[in-house]
């Protein structure tokens, strides 16, 4: 009976460790913080506004936002105040944190490294996981100059009392996402200042929801449902079903009026936000796109939604696939 009991334990021993792993018994990795304050600089107020007004697209779950409107522009006087962001498909109860420095509300109390690293390692203030609707995976590859700017800038705005309930993930996810968060522990660099690199970077950062699905590179297939309704990100890459027919100067159009031609993206994608990048940032994403694998998968959210077997999701042309 020992001899069964022992060899059942060693069992599940190696399934945990080679499945889901241990972290959501012994809880996340997690990086001490440290007492380091970024210098307050014009051109890291200049810099993270930037980046949280345009790249991040942090307004669009921080900041509470018009969705009857083209381009969802954000309620007055509340930026980065948070947000109840529970959405179709959560697991429980989603708060988007009040970012402001607020003291009671906000982030008034937590110092520079917490707010680093939250942003780019997925743990908050007080040493627990947050939930990854928080691209915290893909903020990993902000560099070290970047996330102190968007600190430097999230210091700046006006601190707004808004105070919001706790986020509570139902079981088992809550326990399955303590294996997400990484620490931060190697400096991270700024990219080459040639275009494809920079484009790289700013795609990574950017344009998360294009690659969600391992399969498809880049090539679209996410699932999104909320206040602006529900589509399937589309297909990024040079294929034919993808965005081999944008010129640049398309590209630059559809990412400052939400327009491809007469056609009207769904808001969730930020350009609203995007409108603020320069045109040269503009034009290295495009050029970095351009570069990508082409990857078959068509999806057009203006038609009837039917499954797709790439993605395994419905969505718009999904039956062509």
């Amino acid at each position: 009976m020992l001899f069964c009991t022992a060899g059942i334990l060693l069992l599940l021993a190696f399934g945990i460790t080679f499945t889901i792993g241990w972290r959501p018994f012994i809880g996340p990795r997690v990086r001490a913080t440290t007492n380091r304050q970024f210098e307050r600089t014009p051109e890291r107020l200049a810099r993270g506004k930037y980046l949280v007004q345009g790249l991040l697209g942090c307004e669009t779950c921080h900041t509470p936002l018009d969705w009857s409107q083209h381009g969802a522009p954000m309620l007055p006087g509340m930026e980065l105040a948070g947000q109840d962001f529970s959405l179709p498909g959560v697991p429980g109860r989603l708060s988007a944190a009040n970012i402001t420095p607020d003291a009671e509300t906000g982030a008034g109390r937590w110092t520079d490294d917490q707010l680093a690293r939250a942003i780019r390692e997925g743990i908050k203030h007080d040493g627990t996981t947050i939930f990854p609707l928080m691209p915290y995976a893909l903020y990993r590859k902000m560099s070290d100059e970047d996330v102190a700017s968007v600190i430097v800038y999230v210091r700046s705005v006006p601190a707004v009392r808004n105070p919001l309930p706790h986020s509570k993930i139902n079981f088992p996810v809550n326990l399955l996402v303590q294996g997400v968060p990484k620490p931060v522990t190697e400096p991270v660099p700024s990219p080459a200042a040639d275009a494809i690199s920079r484009g790289k970077y700013m795609v990574n950062l950017g344009c998360g929801c294009h690659n969600e699905v391992p399969t498809l590179p880049f090539a679209g297939g996410q699932f999104l449902a909320g206040p602006w309704g529900a589509v399937v990100s589309a297909n990024l890459t040079p294929d034919a079903s993808g965005i081999s027919y944008y010129t640049e100067q398309t590209f630059i159009a559809a990412l400052r009026t939400g327009y491809v031609g007469a056609r009207k993206l769904n808001s969730i994608m930020p350009f609203g936000e995007y409108k603020n990048l320069s045109d040269d940032d503009l034009k290295a994403m495009y050029a970095y796109l351009k570069t990508l694998h082409p990857v078959k998968h068509r999806v057009d959210n203006t038609q009837a939604a039917t499954y797709c077997r790439l993605c395994k999701q419905k969505h718009g042309a999904g039956e062509e696939n």
